[in-house]
């Protein structure tokens, strides 16, 4: 179906917060992409999660390059203390900030990643202008905060469209990311919509088998 170089994020939330930093040590660089930090703040989306300190010490457990996506409210007040992790990429969400570029910019000046989130409900053309100051865009496939939701398939257009855009105005060099309730079941149809990086949850960690299971998602992602 396609020859693309999907990448597989494992978001981490999905195992044991409090072994992680063991567990991590036994994931495969060379098969495992990225690790995906899903900081959630109690205000932006109802559940908490874990903040920088927490991140920074399980980036000494691996080499696999940090995704970590931001869904708290004002990310500018706490922005410096996750560049200063020098993660592969921060994504901050559309509708938690009135100074997405400026967030953008900060990020991208320390060679970092900056990446733009829109959750289910917000129009996908809203990032259009905020494009040139992106790497990445993400599409949350469900509502964020709650984990082990099942995918919305109106995902699918909005993917579609976001591509298109992309690629006509951008030569399709940033990437898109989606995030929610994606499994070998599903996936290939969001690789086929245009994404390029897959945030795996349940799907990565059921029965501890981390490694197995994201070369089990790369396969079905490219329809095999």
């Amino acid at each position: 179906m396609s020859s693309r170089n999907i990448m597989i994020s494992p978001s981490i939330i999905a195992g044991d917060l409090s072994t992680m930093g063991e567990n991590v040590k036994g994931f495969d660089p060379a098969v495992v992409d990225l690790l995906h930090m899903d900081v959630m703040d109690g205000h932006f989306v109802p559940n908490l999660t874990f903040g920088p300190g927490f991140i920074a010490d399980l980036g000494r457990h691996t080499e696999i390059p940090l995704d970590v996506h931001l869904m708290i409210e004002k990310p500018e007040l706490s922005l410096d203390s996750y560049i200063n992790l020098n993660p592969w990429c921060i994504v901050i969400h559309y509708e938690s900030t009135r100074f997405p570029a400026r967030c953008l910019s900060l990020i991208r000046e320390k060679g970092i990643k900056g990446g733009i989130s829109i959750n289910p409900a917000t129009p996908v053309e809203s990032v259009f202008d905020i494009l040139p100051y992106c790497d990445m865009a993400l599409v949350m496939s469900v509502d964020p905060g709650f984990y082990g939701q099942s995918f919305m398939e109106t995902a699918i257009p909005r993917i579609e469209k976001l591509k298109k855009f992309i690629d006509s105005n951008h030569e399709g060099k940033i990437l898109i990311q989606v995030d929610g309730g994606i499994n070998a079941a599903n996936i290939s149809r969001v690789v086929s919509a245009g994404a390029d990086i897959i945030v795996a949850g349940s799907s990565s960690f059921k029965g501890g088998d981390v490694n197995g299971n994201t070369a089990a998602l790369k396969k079905a992602a490219l329809g095999n």
